[in-house]
């Protein structure tokens, strides 16, 4: 879950001017609590993200993404870090 709340941090701090006002753990993001986040509400604090991203990140066609699809789908569309 760590993990998870990371990455949303980092993906927020790319993403919005409004640091402070973003929400940063998986449960802040999945506002109708209901486990999974929906497009619109990645959307939030991921606004690059496509919906082609999404649709394929989205493995069980469940129209969400849990924990364990959001980490699959960010590697491939987070920039890795130049190597010093």
């Amino acid at each position: 879950m760590k993990k998870i709340a990371l990455s949303l941090a980092v993906l927020a701090i790319a993403g919005s001017a409004a640091l402070a006002q973003t929400p940063l753990t998986f449960a802040q993001v999945d506002t109708d609590g209901n486990g999974e986040l929906s497009y619109e509400e990645l959307r939030a604090v991921w606004p690059d993200l496509t919906e082609d991203e999404f649709n394929a990140a989205d493995l069980n066609m469940s129209g969400g993404l849990d924990a364990n699809e959001l980490d699959a789908l960010q590697p491939s569309t987070v920039p890795a870090p130049a190597a010093e």
